[in-house]
């Protein structure tokens, strides 16, 4: 079972979704920078050395940047970046999600 958290400092939210399935809102630094698109990064596996690595174009809505996806593995990666590819990495630490 996904557990929901936050980190309400750096603008990140999950929450689950469905089965194995969770939903990202971010509100963070690139958000609050005017960011005209972002996008979620993310991997499953080991943090240290991710697999099926992808970049999700993430929907604009009332509550922030969103993005819901399924779960590949008991432990997902992630961090965000922008159409300018700047990026938001929680200073290199990214964030992690565990189901």
């Amino acid at each position: 079972m996904i557990q929901g958290w936050s980190d309400t400092p750096k603008g990140v939210e999950v929450r689950p979704a469905g089965f194995n399935e969770v939903n990202i809102i971010y509100n963070g630094l690139l958000a609050k920078s005017g960011a005209d698109q972002v996008y979620l990064h993310c991997g499953f596996g080991d943090p240290q050395n991710w697999q099926n690595v992808s970049t999700i174009k993430m929907e604009r809505t009332p509550r922030g940047w969103e993005s819901t996806l399924r779960m590949q593995n008991s432990l997902m990666s992630f961090c965000f970046k922008d159409s300018a590819n700047n990026w938001d990495n929680n200073n290199g630490y990214n964030w992690t999600v565990r189901a």
